[in-house]
């Protein structure tokens, strides 16, 4: 059978199987166990498979023998300039930096089971994308032991073996060959430093080539660089003008400047108009030639009789090939390794999307005249921003937790570089939910993401200030609009906003953004206190939301986000002194709560009652089993607000959704249940947006309209906002199965890891995986008030994360034993203002006292002490700086 037709008609032989090495992790199962397709309530994990799953394990490494690289794109640009992706083999691809506007990362169609998928409807998912380029631009290393030259490309077909292993900023792939008397390592990467924006922006790649000599004669090797000029790549055969190779000289770096100048002065306002550089570090042993023949390359590139003295310029035709080509070398000991570095930048300033602030521009291009400005600065401070990067990435991974964990609670990040996300000249940040797909960084969509806002927290910030509570924001009712300036309601957003409000006060140094903005902040609470109208805590009327439709009566899930917004509203309130506010929200969050927990859950899981007013149901879930269900509280965790929930009905509905929704094979459900886009096929695992496990008539509405089709799928946004409210909630085991389940889909040998798709590519929601990682740590956050907070729910006798804070980011670490806790807060940049610590102790302990050290200083401090909750108040606030460490130990 063709392998579409096998996935398509597979079912209960697959279960539980993953592609990359058909390891059974569930069953057996027989039909009977999916009955009507439904998720079987007993997922018969192997248990070993379960606790492999929790330890720290190895690092992820795909490989070329067994066929893992040839779907890997990650992203290896700077945030919000486009997307350059780096394959499995170490070449570089897609290249979608010319402002295209493109909708996916590679538009196409696929006929599917009767349908045609595109973009949004799973099309990349079913059919991945292999390693693509739109121009020639390859790398390449000449290794001559004595007389003896020895010439590779640095790509697949030319190395025996290559090892990639993507640790999110940073990608590292190695290339082996016994036949070569060298090992090369590859690490490819923008710099990146949260809290840093800027210098995490900046449109160029590093890639840093390291090798080594496994000989025991010295070697002289040569790494080279060869690039197409590519500017204005998308230009008609009819448009007029030159392409232009010049060489580049500055302190410290040397390379090429590619160009294009057109025949008419207008065409510089053009999208696809701008400039790419391509350079090598240092000032020794670096050389340039500015047009190559094409047949020519790479063999050019390291021709030792070849004119040194090379021509500085050189000019074609608009619909000619130029080629550029750079190398840098130098001689290698036995034993001992060298690293050349490379930098390729482009400049393409102009973008048409369609938003006011894009006649400002791409934000980059106010920073810089050109591609080699950008060169010139990454040259200049490289040590700094290189050192940086790999600070960042170490402190990330030199933690306790388990290395596939960390992997996919932070590649979604990456989406911040690619085309979903975008910085106008202006300032202003503007996000796709996917690439090229539904514009205006739509709040019932963006409201899940949790990785800007604790790694570029002032991007989030700035959003909600110029944006939700400023273009989008109606004066007169509060109303945020969910797509930015001119458009509508979502009634999940607004709450989600609200809430995103409250996290972005928290994630400051002080409270002037609170301060500053309180008045819009305290309208946009209002008009969700204005849409329940009789009153008692649970919205009614007409609730647009991001199922693409408005519903209508008494949701749970609606009003429950609502009941967090409400007492994030009066968290705000008090810290404002509007005491009279704060107590209208208190008193409406305590009759909501009591009304949600009363009337709208079904002695399992909560529900959707109808709208009694309406003769017909209009599309809703009603008495299913919906997988947002207790989304408000979910999202009460990531910002610290505790119980808005009863905890007992909380996880009845988390187990609910777990039995009902969690399927180790989505295959039967699939087939019984038709449409919905394919995110998971048959043999893969996956939480379902909306079952019907007590097989309710018309379990839908009586008026079902396209949206249906949602219900049938696996989306990983929410499903990484459902394991992250597990894990908030103890279900340990089931949050990380879920998590895990995505990341196994996502596999290097079936698709590619850094692309969580849902309605187009790199899809912003799937950024809620970063809230699995805030719930693991049990992490609470509050700079304005000074106070810090962790509660691992993973090996809490022996952990280590890292943390971001307002102005500086780190470690935390931790050891319980018997008789006492010691913690430590080790700041790696930046620094950590603080006045009070949480910490959770074993259930039966008590704190009898607590010693607080800063740099071997004692600092006084009182502790007090809720159940296994213990907080410890300093006596005057303290300053941890970086490479600083604060020690507590409780006995």
């Amino acid at each position: 059978m063709q392998r579409r037709n096998f996935l398509r008609s597979s079912t209960l032989l697959t279960a539980g199987l993953y592609a990359m090495h058909l390891q059974a992790v569930a069953g057996p199962f027989s039909p009977s166990d999916f009955k009507d397709g439904m998720a079987p309530p007993d997922k018969r994990f192997d248990p070993e498979w379960i606790r492999s799953i929790l330890l720290r394990g190895k690092p992820t490494l795909y490989k070329k023998s067994r066929d893992e690289l040839k779907y890997i794109g990650m992203p290896v640009g700077g945030i919000t300039t486009g997307t350059v992706y780096l394959a499995g083999d170490g070449r570089l691809w897609l290249w979608d930096i010319f402002n295209v506007n493109q909708a996916g990362i590679i538009p196409k169609t696929l006929d599917y089971n009767g349908t045609k998928l595109t973009y949004s409807s799973g099309v990349d998912y079913v059919d991945p994308n292999p390693a693509w380029s739109p121009f020639y631009q390859e790398f390449a290393i000449s290794v001559r032991d004595g007389e003896k030259q020895m010439i590779r490309k640095l790509n697949d077909s030319s190395w025996k073996e290559i090892t990639f292993s993507g640790s999110y900023p940073i990608g590292t792939i190695t290339y082996q060959d016994d036949d070569l008397p060298v090992r090369v390592k590859l690490e490819a990467y923008s710099p990146f430093i949260p809290l840093d924006p800027d210098d995490s922006g900046l449109p160029v790649t590093v890639l840093s080539y390291t090798v080594k000599n496994i000989s025991d004669r010295s070697l002289e090797v040569v790494l080279g660089a060869a690039m197409q000029n590519a500017c204005s790549l998308q230009l008609s055969r009819s448009e007029q003008g030159k392409r232009t190779n010049k060489q580049i000289h500055q302190d410290g770096v040397r390379g090429i400047l590619f160009n294009f100048i057109p025949s008419d002065a207008s065409y510089t306002k053009d999208p696809g108009y701008g400039n790419m550089c391509i350079a090598a570090l240092g000032s020794e042993n670096i050389h340039c030639l500015v047009n190559v023949n094409n047949d020519q390359s790479p063999e050019i590139l390291f021709n030792s009789h070849r004119d040194e003295n090379s021509i500085e310029i050189a000019s074609a035709p608009a619909d000619n090939l130029l080629i550029g080509e750079v190398t840098k070398g130098d001689k290698i000991p036995p034993g001992e390794e060298k690293t050349f570095h490379f930098l390729i930048s482009w400049y393409f300033p102009n973008t048409k999307l369609p938003v006011r602030d894009a006649p400002s521009g791409n934000y980059y291009a106010k920073r810089f005249i050109d591609a080699g400005d950008v060169v010139k600065y990454v040259a200049t401070n490289f040590d700094r921003l290189s050192s940086l990067t790999h600070l960042w990435r170490d402190t990330w991974y030199d933690s306790t937790l388990p290395y596939w964990f960390l992997d996919r609670s932070f590649a979604n990040t990456c989406s911040l570089a690619t085309t979903t996300s975008h910085r106008f000249g202006t300032g202003r940040f503007w996000g796709w939910e996917g690439v090229g797909c539904c514009e205006g960084t739509c709040t019932h969509v963006w409201q899940y993401a949790q990785a800007m806002a604790r790694i570029f927290p002032s991007l989030e910030r700035d959003t909600r200030e110029r944006v939700d509570i400023g273009l989008a924001f109606d004066e007169k009712t509060g109303m945020i609009g969910y797509r930015g300036e001119g458009t509508g309601e979502a009634t999940d957003g607004q709450a989600g906003t609200i809430l995103r409000i409250y996290r972005e006060h928290q994630m400051c140094a002080d409270n002037s953004f609170l301060k500053r903005n309180w008045q819009h902040i305290k309208k946009a609470i209002q008009f969700l206190l204005n849409h329940d109208h009789n009153k008692d805590g649970i919205i009614d009327g007409a609730q647009p939301n991001t199922l693409d439709a408005a519903w209508y009566g008494e949701i749970a899930w609606i009003s429950s986000l609502c009941l967090a917004a409400w007492r994030a509203g009066e968290e705000m309130a008090n810290e404002m002194g509007d005491t009279d506010f704060a107590l209208t929200c208190r008193e409406r969050f305590t009759k909501g709560k009591k009304n949600v927990d009363d009337l709208l859950f079904n002695g399992e899981y909560f529900i959707q009652l109808p709208d009694p007013s309406l003769s017909k149901r209009p599309l809703g879930s009603y008495m299913t089993c919906e997988i947002d269900q207790v989304f408000g509280q979910s999202s009460a965790w990531q910002v610290g607000l505790g119980r808005i929930l009863d905890k007992q009905k909380t996880l009845s509905a988390l187990n609910a959704l777990w039995k009902y929704n969690y399927t180790p094979d989505v295959g039967p459900y699939i087939r019984e249940h038709k449409g919905g886009r394919p995110y998971a096929l048959a043999g893969e695992g996956g939480m379902l947006m909306d079952t019907n496990p007590h097989h309710v008539k018309d379990p839908y509405g009586d008026d079902i309209t396209w949206q249906i089709g949602y219900f049938n799928e696996c989306m990983t946004g929410f499903e990484h906002q459902v394991a992250s409210h597990m894990i908030a909630e103890g279900m340990l085991e089931e949050g990380m199965i879920i998590t895990r389940t995505i990341h196994d889909r996502y596999h290097a040998a079936k698709r590619n890891p850094y692309n969580e798709i849902e309605c187009s590519d790199h899809y912003a929601r799937a950024m809620a995986s970063y809230g699995s990682f805030i719930t693991i740590c049990g992490f609470t956050y509050h700079g304005p008030k000074g106070y810090i907070g962790f509660a691992p729910k993973l090996h809490p006798e022996n952990f280590k994360a890292a943390f971001t804070a307002a102005e500086g980011w780190g470690t935390y670490s931790q050891k319980r034993s018997e008789n006492k806790l010691t913690a430590e807060l080790n700041i790696c940049y930046g620094s950590l203002t603080l006045k009070k610590v949480f910490l959770e102790l074993n259930n039966k302990h008590r704190a009898d006292n607590v010693t607080i050290t800063l740099n071997k200083r004692k600092a006084n401090a009182r502790i007090t002490q809720d159940e296994n909750k213990v907080e410890i108040e300093l006596a005057e606030n303290i300053i941890i700086r970086g490479n600083q460490e604060l020690s507590i130990e409780i006995i």
